[in-house]
């Protein structure tokens, strides 16, 4: 049994997607009849890797836990250990991460204590299913908190051959950035907040004309959020994918871990993740105070 453990009144990191800011909360299964138990995390394929040492690494400071091998659903009371995930700062009333078939959920004790004790035994593979959304929800409401965010999130470690085809490509670095803050046209890319800090920029120009933009922040010091914006008259030609796989491989020469947030239901977002070489890794929710 995962003891709770204590701490005073902290802040906590949100885990916002970048290419969808307010996401559809509800994921519908194909097969329900598809169950999935809990894998241990020794057991997974990708359990040596640097990517599984990466986010494991992240997960234990962003979820207040010693260890993710054990089979059991995790439930702690929330703790801002060093090497998080830098989002906007906030209370942290509890958000919750689905991975290998396990819930990680991390929050206030009183909330942790009523979701440890409903959802100690359920699979992680089934936690973002509506139903149990609409469970979580209505539980919620005993504490003034409702569902804020939910997400599916990718990751890369690969680097791939782009065809980049008649587009000029050009790299935006530190104050090189500076000319795109208040673009609204790049709202996805950049985010020019404190933090977390844009890192990178990817554009595609033809004719000197910018078509399209990926850009990527330090959410932590090993992982690289990506966030992309193509203009209109660009869309349907794969500029999506092609900046993001670009991106995708500075990131990786930078010794860094890139990953790509977006909406259960922006399907075009994902494929855009998909056709870069990005796969699906992790899903993700926060909740806010209703208050």
């Amino acid at each position: 049994t995962e003891p709770l453990i204590d701490c005073d009144h902290l802040a906590a990191a949100k885990p916002c997607s970048r290419s969808a800011r307010m996401s559809s909360m509800c994921s519908v299964p194909m097969d329900r009849r598809m169950v999935a138990g809990v894998m241990p995390w020794s057991a997974s394929s990708w359990a040596d890797s640097w990517e599984w040492v990466v986010v494991a690494g992240w997960m234990t400071r962003d979820f207040t836990s010693a260890t993710l091998a054990s089979r059991e659903n995790i439930f702690t009371v929330y703790t801002p250990l060093q090497g998080r995930r830098i989002f906007e700062e906030g209370e942290c009333f509890l958000k919750i991460a689905c991975i290998n078939g396990k819930i990680l959920a991390s929050g206030k004790k009183d909330i942790i204590a009523w979701v440890r004790e409903t959802f100690k035994d359920r699979s992680g593979a089934w936690f973002m299913d509506v139903e149990a959304l609409h469970e979580l929800e209505a539980g919620l409401k005993m504490f003034h908190c409702q569902i804020a965010q939910a997400h599916p999130f990718y990751i890369a470690t690969e680097m791939s051959e782009v065809d980049t085809k008649d587009y000029e490509i050009r790299i935006f670095e530190g104050e090189e950035l500076e000319p795109f803050r208040g673009d609204e046209r790049f709202g996805e890319a950049f985010l020019f907040h404190e933090l977390p800090k844009d890192e990178i920029g990817v554009g595609a120009y033809r004719d000197g004309v910018l078509l399209g933009m990926a850009g990527a922040t330090s959410d932590s010091d090993s992982m690289w959020q990506i966030g992309i914006n193509v203009m209109p008259e660009a869309e349907g030609l794969g500029i999506g994918s092609m900046l993001v796989a670009v991106l995708k491989n500075e990131i990786l020469k930078r010794g860094k871990l890139p990953f790509y947030g977006t909406s259960m239901s922006h399907i075009a977002s994902q494929r855009v993740a998909l056709g870069a070489g990005f796969v699906p890794m992790w899903a993700e929710l926060y909740c806010k105070s209703c208050k």
